[in-house]
């Protein structure tokens, strides 16, 4: 354990150095900018969508006609983005056929979303849920060092503990509910569910849930131990209504830890109906295997995933015609072209396909079919999310989406 926390360290010291050179990189900028104007000219010629240009802020309320007090936010992350060539490009097109002809023309799409940050799954996604570039350890059982959004919501709208939850995908996610910042106190963010987790608990490790179980396609021998507040299998029980039993059957019908992710999210939502839920699905970064073809199994199945939330939010009462969805991945991966780099198995080089994804908003009073190439970052979110809700986000160093607000 010792020396894989040794090798954790030293590649978030290299990492953190590719996001400092990343930064100061003009050609990094327009290599970014290049691959933001090849997406959209993707979706215009597959989906006819229009130039942001054309908006009119006055027609940009989201959720004017919904008091703050009930409106809804659904994010999904994905770690192990992919790249263009297996989603967006003409050539991978076929891999997603949800988002690129259901969701993206119900959206406003924004093709560059820069991740300046650290290229690690958990502290990606760390920076994301507090609008700060975080530097723990990827690899190392911590929390968020800044305040996280559901710590904000919760504070800024005074909302229980009930109404913020996030469903993660492995027992490295157990503290992304809350930060160790000193203006927040324990059990002041949100309720993190481990599916895996409860899973394993429930199951013993029985080798016929084997493919659901598996931690972490990045670092496999690396198991963090589980340490504070852990959602349990009576609180399951309880809070979820799902019987331990029931879940095991449940889980013996499922292909993939992604789609036991989605199984939990929907008992959350009939049953406890959250205004601030994330998730964050993995399936993609099997990709670290080295095999192709279950990277785009990974992609087509997350394409499915981000599909049928979009249905259940349109189908359960307490969300549907007041909740905005967001997906977006947490980062991308290597380039071909990079000579120092894995291709799709791996995001270690730092470059501007690792760096630059998307993200698509969808929901009331937020306009469809409309792309944005203009600049933002993942550190946005947050705040954006803040400015929606009607919460502030004091620490976040990011900036509201104007064309969202």
């Amino acid at each position: 354990m010792i020396s894989l926390l040794s090798q954790g360290c030293q590649e978030q010291g290299r990492r953190r150095e590719e996001a400092l050179s990343f930064r100061r990189s003009s050609d990094a900028v327009e290599l970014a900018h290049q691959l933001a104007v090849s997406r959209r000219e993707f979706l215009r010629a597959s989906s006819g969508l229009v130039l942001a240009t054309t908006l009119l802020r006055s027609a940009q309320l989201a959720f004017a006609a919904t008091p703050p007090s009930r409106r809804k936010v659904v994010v999904i992350t994905f770690g192990g983005g992919a790249r263009d060539q297996e989603t967006f490009a003409p050539e991978g097109q076929q891999n997603i056929p949800h988002l690129l002809h259901e969701l993206v023309p119900q959206s406003i799409f924004f093709t560059q979303v820069v991740n300046r940050g650290i290229l690690g799954h958990y502290v990606a996604t760390a920076s994301l849920a507090t609008g700060v570039y975080e530097t723990i350890n990827n690899f190392a059982s911590l929390p968020p060092q800044s305040p996280t959004v559901f710590e904000y919501f919760r504070r800024g709208l005074k909302r229980p503990a009930s109404d913020a939850w996030v469903v993660a995908p492995s027992n490295g996610f157990n503290h992304i509910g809350e930060s160790s910042h000193r203006s927040f106190g324990p059990g002041s963010g949100a309720h993190v569910v481990l599916p895996k987790y409860l899973l394993s608990a429930a199951t013993s490790g029985q080798a016929d849930y084997g493919h659901l179980l598996r931690d972490s396609y990045e670092t496999p021998l690396y198991a963090p131990e589980l340490v504070g507040h852990t959602f349990e299998l009576e609180q399951m029980e309880k809070i979820l209504k799902l019987s331990v039993d029931d879940f095991k059957a449940h889980a013996r019908t499922l292909s993939s830890p992604d789609e036991l992710s989605i199984y939990i999210v929907r008992q959350l939502m009939r049953q406890v109906a959250p205004n601030l839920l994330w998730v964050t699905l993995h399936d993609i970064d099997i990709a670290h295997a080295g095999a192709y073809s279950l990277y785009i199994e990974g992609i087509q199945r997350t394409d499915r995933l981000c599909a049928e939330i979009w249905k259940a939010i349109q189908s359960e009462p307490e969300y549907a015609g007041r909740t905005a969805l967001f997906i977006l991945p947490d980062f991308g991966r290597d380039s071909d072209d990079d000579a120092g780099g894995n291709g799709f198995q791996h995001h270690r080089t730092g470059d501007a396909a690792s760096r630059t994804t998307w993200m698509m908003a969808l929901g009331p009073g937020i306009r469809q079919g409309v792309v944005s190439d203009r600049r933002v970052e993942t550190t946005d979110l947050v705040p954006t999310l803040g400015a929606m809700m009607g919460f502030p986000t004091p620490l976040a160093r990011g900036t509201p989406i104007s064309e969202l607000l």
